[in-house]
């Protein structure tokens, strides 16, 4: 698979809002809850589940007020998104501080029942991940079933709470840094091959925050017999900024070859569109959502 080298592009569209194509993503967004605070209790497993109201498919909408972040919730499951978990855990140390990560993560339903419509095999990270070397958890969390197109936010808090004259910005580049090593030590903990990291730059979030992107390449193999390729290729991004006195932590992944193959013979009217291009401007529009 062909990689793409490091680099900077600084240039940033006439709206505020950059995205590798320099177009702008998807709109449509909800308004931003300002009313988050971090919350210090951590269950028996080390996730929590948050608290909030009934959504339309029965799932429950996460309230930013228990410490996760803001999504567009109601949009995501319109879209064929389901919350596959909401966790609660250290996703990296620093000195005298562990950087607690409240996480949610959602995965593209339609695509996996299409695919397993299909009759394609799973992919080599369908048993879940091993433990991390560390101890520490990640920003991926889901043990169950192939993730073929994944989204996730995530909103940091520090245990203890960082000293008074030590603020966010201070440690924005470190921050930054751990996180990309979480993000590509999750994927290939989950079976995820040659992660990459490739060109960074800039984006804005729709709440005026902006954010360092950084995209990631990898192959997913496949284990599903010899109708299908080996592997597919793969596409991530991940944001990182401050708000609100804290950090947020965004991105996703998803296929960008192979994913006709995975689909195979399954019914044309439940598979959703296969657009790598449209993959990642979504993906693009759901990162400059979060708050």
């Amino acid at each position: 698979m062909t990689r793409e080298p490091g680099g900077t592009d600084g240039s940033e569209t006439p709206n505020g809002s950059e995205t590798p194509n320099g177009s702008e993503g998807p709109n449509g967004s909800e308004t931003p809850n300002g009313s988050e605070t971090p919350n210090g209790s951590e269950g028996p497993n080390g996730s929590e589940t948050p608290n909030g109201s009934e959504g339309p498919n029965g799932s429950e909408t996460p309230n930013a007020s228990e410490g996760y972040p803001s999504v567009p919730h109601e949009r995501l499951l319109a879209g064929g998104w389901r919350l596959r978990s909401t966790s609660e855990e250290t996703v990296f140390r620093m000195p005298a501080v562990a950087v607690v990560g409240s996480t949610l993560f959602y995965d593209d339903v339609r695509l996996y029942e299409a695919i397993e419509a299909g009759g394609a095999g799973g992919a080599g990270g369908a048993e879940g991940p091993p433990p991390r070397s560390d101890g520490d958890g990640g920003l991926i969390a889901v043990e169950e079933e192939d993730t073929w197109r994944f989204f996730f936010a995530t909103r940091l808090s520090f245990r203890p709470p960082l000293a008074p004259g030590i603020g966010p910005a201070s440690l924005r580049p470190t921050v930054a840094s751990r996180a990309r090593r979480t993000f590509a030590e999750d994927l290939e903990s989950r079976g995820f091959e040659g992660v990459e990291s490739g060109r960074k730059q800039r984006l804005r979030t729709e709440s005026g925050d902006r954010a360092r992107l950084r995209k990631f390449t990898a192959d997913l193999p496949l284990t599903g017999g010899t109708a299908l390729p080996d592997c597919i290729d793969v596409e991530g991004w991940l944001a990182v900024w401050a708000a609100d006195g804290s950090f947020r932590i965004a991105g996703g992944a998803y296929p960008v070859t192979g994913l006709e193959a995975l689909l195979g013979s399954g019914p044309e009217s439940d598979a959703p569109p296969a657009e790598p291009g449209a993959f990642r401007e979504e993906l693009l529009g759901l990162i400059r959502s979060v708050c």
